[in-house]
């Protein structure tokens, strides 16, 4: 029976975390099924979804975890997924980006992010990033965030309530419809 782990990973930058983590992965006879992986500040962090089958491969894949953390430095997780996968009803794929750009100031992901719980919106991506801004050198706070609405919602309501945040914050923010592949 095929069997889903989610392993995550952190660690100062250097050259082959990418190929240590996944030699993990390929030495345990797993397969990659979805990823994403940054660079943070001057850290890698990974997070991987990996199936494989086989006695035992939590316990190989926990042991390789360990190594990796022992030999290469890494801080790594390994949570295996209960149940059925992908559940029933899983809508992964995103419909809307929305984005939110302003003076960087505490409290905008998180004002953001909770105003689209409660809307029972799932974020299915998010990335945040602060560059200085190009005439006075202030911080500019960037957030997108791709999310996958409920079939039910009131597009429009949505939109005052995240004009009304915007206004709160003093920040910009619109909701564009993405391309269906």
């Amino acid at each position: 029976m095929r069997q889903f782990f989610v392993i995550s990973a952190i660690g100062r930058d250097r050259p082959g975390i990418v190929a240590d983590v996944t030699e993990l992965i390929f030495e345990c006879g797993c397969n990659l099924e979805d990823s994403s992986m940054t660079l943070l500040g001057d850290h890698f962090a990974l997070l991987i979804l990996l199936s494989g089958q086989g006695e035992g491969l939590g316990e190989r894949l926990q042991r390789g975890c360990k190594r990796l953390e022992w030999d290469k430095g890494l801080t790594v997780f390994l949570s295996p997924i209960k149940g059925e996968f992908p559940p029933q009803g899983f809508h992964p794929e995103p419909d809307y980006e929305v984005r939110v750009v302003g003076l960087d100031r505490a409290g905008i992901v998180y004002r953001t992010s909770r105003l689209l719980a409660s809307n029972g919106i799932n974020i299915t991506d998010l990335h945040t990033h602060v560059e200085p801004a190009p005439t006075t050198g202030s911080p500019v706070f960037t957030m997108v965030v791709d999310v996958s609405l409920p079939k039910a919602m009131d597009r429009k309501a949505l939109k005052r309530d995240l004009e009304a945040l915007a206004q709160e914050l003093q920040v910009e923010v619109s909701m564009t419809r993405l391309p269906r592949p």
